[in-house]
């Protein structure tokens, strides 16, 4: 089975459109280098980091996999995005339809008595993110479409540690 099998029995396309589509995956790693030598070695594509960005390059790389995003992470950076994280583990990402979506399931999931690890909020990128540990501890991504108007700066490489 699929995660794009279509609506199931008894659904229509209109709530078929506001389920969760995964959409990414970031791996926290404890050594940048090792990790893209690693899945570079696997056969994903993970780009060098363009000159401008020199500082981040213990930090973050982006690669697509099967047109999914797949970004490595320091975990000294993805403390940045996520208040839970602990170190190295994975985020399974899931791209939700509307901004107030994001809130909606985060509250669904945690007054069910699943652990928040990252409240709602606005993320530098443009989307509205939050981040829900399963019943096994995996980090499970929530996030709205980015809207251009609500981009920041990234937090400076420099001041992660």
């Amino acid at each position: 089975m699929t995660g794009d099998a279509g609506p199931g029995p008894g659904t229509d396309a209109g709530a078929a459109a506001a389920r969760p589509r995964l959409d990414q995956v970031n791996v926290v790693v404890g050594d940048m280098a090792a990790a893209v030598g690693f899945y570079r070695l696997l056969g994903v594509d993970v780009p060098d980091i363009p000159a401008e960005w020199s500082d981040w390059e213990h930090h973050h790389r982006s690669g697509t996999v099967g047109g999914m995003d797949f970004d490595l992470d320091s975990a000294a950076f993805a403390r940045s995005w996520n208040a839970g994280s602990s170190g190295p583990g994975v985020v399974i990402g899931f791209r939700l339809a509307t901004r107030a979506a994001v809130d909606e399931a985060y509250g669904r999931l945690t007054g069910a008595g699943h652990r928040g690890l990252q409240p709602p909020y606005d993320a530098f990128w443009g989307a509205r993110y939050a981040i829900v540990a399963d019943p096994d501890g995996n980090g499970v991504g929530l996030m709205s479409p980015a809207d251009e108007s609500m981009r920041s700066a990234p937090p400076d490489p420099s001041s992660l540690a």
